[in-house]
């Protein structure tokens, strides 16, 4: 290891515990997509006062923190979440949340001090850079238009050749990473489906048109899409997560509204769900006799990771934890992350950072209200974080 890598994990080890306060504080007051005024203050006050410039934004509570050691040079990035979810936190953790039904269930705390502690961490070897680093806190994650979007608006990738990023994973132990080339999360969309029947009395069905029927016949028909309309080894999921519809046992229903998302990992067979949906919709529909209003909302595209981004993570991480730590996913998972839409314009790597600990019951499912992230893991992600952009930047 040379002396540049020594000096920065040096700093990581003093600054460590620091992190972890940082991070239960976050922990304990969590704010939802769109809301961050807590966290983003917290981050920006801890920035500004190590010297960084900080670039705030009227229309969020999102952060862009410039290292510049080399003027014009481009940047290697790194960013993390900042959001939480609407969940009543179940642990009993003594930072536990301490904001009714809000808690920090996806362990984006953590994302977000594992990238306050590599940026403190490169401030201290800035001089020894060749090249510029980006620190990037993106609010609203968790939300279908997803807040990258906005950041990426606001210059986020501008003049950067690299970036990073990371998650909370408790299906790997503390002290191990996961990275996969090529797609490693899917797309996430959302739609809208609204049927619209007549109301009739629940005696006399002949006189109306049932709309909780004809929904019924719709819901069959969008999930046989899947099974037998696309191609099986291109893997999609079609999930109604909400119905609402009637008014009383003895009415016939004339209005029915479900939400559900879309998941996929191929561009090609998310761009043609849409248009399955909508014909056997518009078929049922019209042979019921109902009406229908049709609502699909393009989100997040796929995480597609750059083959040459995802060896330096490699790389790093074997550095920091050994390669029998390091482990190739192999399979994409049908969850969601709006990190793909970085990954559309500029070369990068998105990678899962162990976090179970079975003593101290951190193996928990994401978006549980019993979710928690091992402290000792944020040691292993500042490093890797900051081993990865300096790889990147061509200094390590």
């Amino acid at each position: 290891m040379d002396t540049l890598q020594t000096t920065l994990f040096e700093t990581i080890d003093k600054i460590n515990e620091r992190i972890v306060i940082v991070r239960h504080e976050l922990h304990a007051h969590p704010e939802l997509s769109g809301k961050e005024e807590h966290t983003s203050f917290l981050i920006k006050g801890i920035l500004e006062a190590e010297g960084f410039n900080v670039r705030s934004f009227d229309d969020n509570y999102g952060l862009i923190a410039d290292l510049v050691q080399q003027e014009g040079a481009p940047f290697v990035a790194l960013r993390a979440d900042i959001d939480a979810l609407p969940i009543q936190e179940r642990t009993e953790a003594p930072y536990a949340s301490r904001e009714a039904g809000i808690m920090h269930a996806c362990g984006h705390d953590s994302h977000t001090a594992i990238l306050l502690g590599a940026a403190l961490a490169l401030n201290t070897v800035r001089e020894q850079l060749n090249g510029n680093l980006r620190f990037i806190f993106q609010p609203a994650e968790e939300i279908t238009d997803g807040g990258s979007a906005q950041m990426i608006a606001h210059g986020a990738l501008e003049n950067v050749k690299a970036i990073f990023g990371l998650h909370a994973y408790p299906y790997l132990n503390t002290g191990q990473i996961g990275y996969k080339y090529g797609v490693m999360l899917a797309s996430a969309d959302t739609f809208e489906i609204e049927v619209f029947g007549k109301s009739a009395h629940g005696a006399r069905p002949h006189e109306g048109v049932d709309a909780i029927l004809v929904m019924s016949m719709a819901v069959n028909s969008l999930n046989h899409i899947v099974s037998r309309r696309i191609d099986p080894l291109h893997p999609a999921v079609i999930s109604l997560g909400t119905v609402e519809g009637g008014t009383a046992a003895n009415v016939i229903c004339d209005h029915v509204k479900v939400c559900g998302t879309v998941r996929t990992v191929n561009h090609d067979v998310r761009h043609a769900i849409p248009e399955m949906m909508e014909v056997s919709l518009k078929g049922i529909c019209e042979s019921m006799h109902a009406t229908y209003k049709f609502t699909y909302s393009f989100g997040s595209p796929e995480v597609c990771n750059h083959d040459p981004m995802v060896d330096i993570v490699r790389h790093a991480a074997e550095t920091v934890i050994g390669p029998e730590n390091t482990i190739d996913l192999l399979d994409p998972v049908m969850g969601g992350e709006d990190f793909g839409r970085y990954l559309e314009r500029v070369p990068g790597a998105f990678f899962r950072l162990g976090t179970c600990n079975p003593d101290k019951g951190t193996c928990v499912s994401q978006h549980n209200a019993r979710f928690d992230v091992d402290d000792d893991a944020l040691e292993y992600g500042m490093k890797i974080m900051a081993l990865a952009a300096l790889e990147a930047m061509g200094d390590a």
